[in-house]
């Protein structure tokens, strides 16, 4: 009874420290494994934040861009309007330049050479896009792993120790615990940046697709 009373009493000045210690050491409990997940964590604040950064640039466009476009066509002043468009750097007025480049040929060949540099441009938006992706996999796995080692060390200090300590246990238990909420944690962030940033793309299609549209019709327009 007496060595129980011990044990219950130095569990609790074990949590009571415990909860004071600081994040950091909680985290340095959970051992070798901290290390990749620190990486990981690394590399998606870094990717997130450059493609952030490059997917807005993509998605600036000029609300009177294709309204002047229109203007400089139907006055015939094709030149205006290609300078117009290299000086503009974005995704739409790229696609408009390669469109005014062809502007004599069929309106198919016109499109398809629009689509061409419309995929080269979402191509260079998801960039290094997958990098997220692939952490948002490999994070947890690496926690899952952290839990099988806490497991491990808990079964050997049960098998090599005739009364294992609350301190042996408690370490393989931090082990097992740190390493899996880690690994979820940044996966679930890196999942979150990934989903966020594939919206913004979508969004910067749409201004594409829609700019491609207006295009054509404008070259259109005097046969109508």
């Amino acid at each position: 009874m007496f060595n129980i009373l011990l044990q219950i009493d130095s569990t609790g000045i074990a949590s009571s420290s415990a909860g004071k210690e600081s994040l950091f050491s909680l985290l340095v409990k959970g051992g070798v494994l901290m290390i990749p997940l620190a990486i990981f964590l690394a590399m998606a604040i870094f990717f997130f934040i450059e493609r952030l950064i490059a997917i807005r640039k993509a998605s600036k466009i000029d609300d009177n861009f294709m309204n002047i476009i229109r203007d400089h066509i139907i006055n015939g002043n094709v030149t205006a309007a290609r300078s117009l468009a290299k000086n503009t750097p974005n995704p739409v007025a790229k696609m408009i330049d390669k469109g005014l480049q062809r502007i004599g040929k069929p309106i198919d060949a016109i499109e398809k050479s629009m689509d061409n540099v419309g995929k080269l441009e979402v191509y260079r938006m998801e960039r290094n896009l997958p990098v997220l992706s692939v952490i948002a996999r490999i994070a947890p796995l690496f926690g899952f792993v952290g839990t099988i080692i806490g497991l491990v060390m808990l079964l050997r200090d049960f098998a090599t120790a005739t009364n294992p300590s609350i301190t042996d246990i408690a370490d393989a238990m931090y082990v097992k615990m740190i390493t899996s909420a880690t690994g979820l944690i940044i996966g679930i962030i890196s999942f979150l940046g990934y989903s966020y940033l594939n919206t913004q793309i979508d969004k910067t299609v749409h201004k594409m697709e829609s700019a491609s549209a207006d295009f054509i019709d404008i070259l259109q327009e005097p046969t109508r």
